[in-house]
């Protein structure tokens, strides 16, 4: 750990340059950067973090851009995390650092960083969490995460923020369609862009009658539309996510909701250390005879997994 101590004290003290370095670090996949986490994660927990979805083509990036604007008139440090399709090619995010949101590098109290999902689904990348925890101990008040925008594989965003923003536009035919399919149950505000079109109070008055069929609770998502492009209604979907967050807090849904994070972020972690462990010593010529044993139908799939993980 002393090895990083250096550039994670860097970190606690917001230098950019060591927040860079760091998630490069982590999405290099390269071990040594859990050693890093280790060092920051007592200094993590202060942030709160507000995800954005919704299908390709909602203006995800453009409220994301006016939203960290409207913090930073109050003084609210901000860290972005734009999680975008991998590269083939290249195997990093094909929008680089997001050339749309050029203008928040001008501010040195915004950190813009892309994510490629490397394969990973649910919309975001598999270091998120990990990149969250560095922009939230370099003393980050508030952290947008854009996903990738794939329909409802989405849903996976909620594991990793406490609010949750589902993006809707008109004009996109079966967006609903999707929403009911999954998306729809891990929104805590819709918000439905591009208003000036044709269109938006059908989808406003359909994410309603979906919202009125849903159990009762505590929390109502809101259903708001906006502009973002021209600025337009950004004033209510930031009121909307100051009174979430304080009705987590009121609640104690935070807490709940961030020690089932936890559980699932630790089970996935334990799964994981099973099977690298696993992998280590498996017999490779065995599982070469097990395929064609397959492929002959002389065994099926799953009577061969359990001839390979039995001891």
């Amino acid at each position: 750990m002393g090895l990083f101590m250096g550039l994670a004290e860097d970190i606690l003290g917001g230098k950019r340059r060591a927040i860079a370095k760091a998630i490069t670090l982590i999405d290099s996949d390269d071990g040594m950067g859990q050693e890093l986490i280790s060092a920051l994660y007592p200094y993590t927990g202060n942030a709160h973090v507000v995800g954005i979805t919704g299908p390709s083509g909602a203006g995800k990036s453009t409220l994301v851009e006016k939203i960290a604007l409207h913090l930073r008139k109050t003084d609210t440090k901000v860290g972005i995390v734009a999680i975008d399709p991998t590269s083939h090619t290249t195997g990093g995010a094909i929008l680089g650092d997001r050339i749309r949101m050029r203008a928040l590098s001008l501010d040195r109290e915004i950190f813009v960083r892309s994510l490629g999902t490397r394969g990973h689904t649910g919309g975001i990348a598999a270091k998120t969490k990990d990149v969250i925890r560095i922009l939230d101990a370099a003393g980050k008040d508030v952290i947008l995460v854009e996903t990738v925008g794939a329909g409802q594989s989405e849903v996976a965003i909620s594991e990793s923020v406490h609010t949750s923003i589902v993006l809707e536009v008109p004009g996109l035919g079966d967006d609903i369609q999707a929403i009911k399919a999954g998306i729809f149950e891990i929104g805590d505000i819709f918000v439905v862009n591009k208003a000036d079109r044709i269109g938006v109070e059908n989808v406003m008055n359909e994410l309603n009658i979906m919202l009125s069929m849903g159990e009762e609770q505590q929390w109502k998502p809101p259903v708001l539309k906006c502009t973002a492009r021209d600025d337009q209604g950004i004033d209510k979907v930031m009121e909307a996510i100051n009174q979430h967050r304080e009705y987590l807090i009121s609640s104690g849904k935070l807490l709940e909701i961030t020690r089932e994070s936890l559980r699932s972020e630790l089970l996935d972690q334990v799964k994981d250390m099973i099977l690298r462990k696993y992998l280590d010593h498996i017999d490779w010529q065995e599982f070469e005879r097990l395929i064609l044993q397959i492929e002959k139908k002389e065994i099926d799939p799953y009577h061969a997994a359990k001839l390979l993980s039995d001891p």
